[in-house]
This record gives C-alpha cells, structure tokens and sequence, in this order.
C-alpha cells in the first residue's frame, strides 16, 4: 500500500501528484493490462529479443 504523507504547507495537489507518480513506478497499470490477454510465450520472447536489439542499436548510437 503506498503511503503518502503531507508534509506541513504542502498543498494537496502537490502531494496527489507524488501519489500518482509513485503509483506509476510500481507499473500496477501496465501489469493489468498485461494480464487482460495471453501473450504466448514464443511471441513474449520474440519481442523481448526485438526490445533488447533496439536498446543495443541505441546505446551503440550513443557512443
């Protein structure tokens, strides 16, 4: 469960948006969404290799 406290003088606007950015690190949504339709394995791993490819052609840009 996260837990937010409000610091003294903070408005809560303020803390509602570190709430909501600390949600978004946890990935719950993405998960969600993740789970709501099977993904085969195979397929899982193709991406995964085509996502891994990508990352090493842009780093390898970089240098």
């Amino acid at each position: 469960m996260l837990v937010v406290s409000v610091k003294e003088g903070e408005s809560i606007e303020r803390a509602l948006k570190r709430y909501k950015r600390k949600y978004d690190r946890t990935g719950v949504m993405r998960q969600l969404r993740a789970r709501k339709q099977y993904l085969k394995p195979s397929v899982a791993r193709r991406k995964e290799v085509i996502k891994a490819a990508y990352i090493q052609k842009k780093r390898m840009e970089e240098e």
